[in-house]
């Protein structure tokens, strides 16, 4: 079932059943009463990433909180998509950017990587959750996909679970179509490797395509920046070997 894209949709922590009530967020509710203006007894969908997505109304509100009653159930839950994209942290702007893309592309875990020429060591989980809700709630997703902490290159490697197929952004790959690798791939559960802006190492690039688990594509005869390819790399694997 598609999402409502009439209706203002909010996520929110709270458990979600009929006749239920609970207060917004601080956020949520300046949102709410002075971003979106609404009024007592307007309508909007939640969802919490558990329960599926509900409409809800504006119960009560005073200057600074609201709220909620739902009301009823709009689509249930569904699974989260089984594809990893595990990826190297950019500088800040361009990293939203990064994340709210993979999450509408339909990435379900998004693992930050530390490689060799990675910029952003310590990204920001917090605000990385904070991307992953708002793309969710401007996409009509209800399965709110998982950040997780960072993780070393070697580290993430040695950890990886073999039936997973992983594939990753080559730039130095001898060819500019990605179609044939990807089209030979025969698992379904896939992961997606992009790297920071000045690239992989030669050392990792050799690591890479060493494991077997490992399925190196170009992405044309452009350099991309790394933000771009993310999105171009998912939207190959998607329309090739996903769920498009």
């Amino acid at each position: 079932m598609r999402a409502n894209y009439k209706m203002q949709r909010l996520f929110v922590p709270d458990d979600l059943a009929p006749n239920a009530e609970f207060e917004a967020g601080q956020q949520q509710s300046h949102y709410l009463l002075h971003v979106l203006r609404l009024a007592e007894g307007a309508e909007i969908l939640v969802f919490n990433g558990r329960d599926g997505e509900w409409s809800a109304t504006i119960a009560a509100k005073t200057k600074r909180s609201v709220r909620l009653k739902v009301l009823a159930s709009q689509r249930p839950q569904p699974s989260r998509a089984d594809l990893i994209y595990c990826f190297a942290p950019l500088k800040q702007g361009r990293l939203d950017y990064l994340v709210q893309k993979a999450v509408e592309m339909g990435a379900g875990i998004l693992q930050p990587v530390i490689t060799q020429h990675t910029q952003v060591a310590k990204p920001s989980i917090d605000r990385l959750r904070a991307n992953v809700v708002e793309a969710a709630e401007q996409c009509g997703i209800l399965a709110v996909p998982d950040v997780r902490e960072a993780e070393k290159f070697e580290r993430l490697l040695g950890n990886w679970d073999r039936e997973r197929r992983l594939i990753f952004c080559d730039e130095d790959a001898s060819s500019d179509n990605p179609l044939s690798a990807l089209r030979a791939v025969e698992e379904s559960r896939l992961a997606l490797l992009v790297g920071p802006e000045g690239g992989f190492s030669d050392d990792e690039r050799k690591v890479l395509r060493t494991l077997p688990f490992v399925t190196a594509i170009p992405l044309g005869p452009r350099i991309l920046r790394a933000d771009t390819a993310a999105v171009a790399a998912l939207a190959l694997i998607q329309a090739t070997i996903g769920d498009w």
